[in-house]
């Protein structure tokens, strides 16, 4: 789509405007933002786009329209899909060998845990392998209420943390300032990383990582500027 304004203003509520015209969601819902942070950095990708609009540069604009779209009216199954990842948190489930692997592991996921267990007042069962091994009842709960206490757009940004990274454990160390969002994605990606040192790999997949770390970099920063 070629650019069709010349001004990005932000309107009452926070309203992201081209032209003075706000900006529709794909539900048509006005684009309108909880903070001025927010507001400025989606005002900033649309300002910074060129003679076309590129959707790719726009990814708080469609977090934005996720948390507007999807989390805030149809929050329970949207909250429902992340709680999951209470029972299955990837920091669980351990290599049972090369020990290099085994050591990283603990070096990287352990201290999460042990952040989680002091902030949350639970504990954790670990195990080696991907035989499901279930949490207790009350450390699914805690962390089910924790993330229950967000609001759609905090929602929206813990949405590809969680899902990325494959642990709420991580998302939430990320939103309390324990973790920053690069050594997360590090962390949650140490078995491919390390399989990746071991044997090499492929462009595409180097590419994909940075997709992948793309994506789960700027949902910390609009989680961070959502608050």
């Amino acid at each position: 789509m070629k650019r069709f304004y010349k001004a990005v203003t932000i309107g009452p509520d926070r309203a992201i405007l081209l032209d003075g015209r706000p900006i529709k969601t794909p539900a048509r819902a006005p684009l309108a933002l909880p903070t001025d942070a927010l507001a400025a950095a989606i005002a900033a990708e649309w300002d910074a786009q060129g003679d076309e609009i590129d959707p790719r540069t726009l990814p708080m604009t469609d977090l934005a329209h996720a948390a507007i779209d999807r989390a805030a009216p149809q929050r329970d199954a949207f909250f429902r899909v992340l709680a999951g990842y209470a029972e299955t948190d990837a920091l669980c489930y351990r290599a049972d060998g090369p020990p290099d692997l085994v050591a990283r592991q603990a070096a990287a996921w352990d201290p999460l845990l042990a952040w989680a267990t002091a902030r949350y007042d639970v504990h954790f069962a670990v195990t080696a392998g991907i035989v499901h091994q279930p949490q207790p009842p009350e450390t699914i709960a805690r962390l089910q209420a924790a993330l229950a206490a967000h609001d759609a757009f905090a929602l929206a940004a813990f949405s590809p943390l969680v899902t990325i990274g494959g642990s709420l454990v991580t998302a939430l160390a990320i939103e309390a300032g324990e973790i920053c969002a690069d050594a997360a994605f590090d962390a949650t990606h140490l078995d491919e990383l390390w399989q990746a040192e071991q044997w090499g790999e492929d462009w595409m997949a180097t590419d994909m990582r940075a997709a992948r770390r793309r994506d789960f970099t700027v949902a910390a920063d609009f989680l961070a500027l959502s608050a």
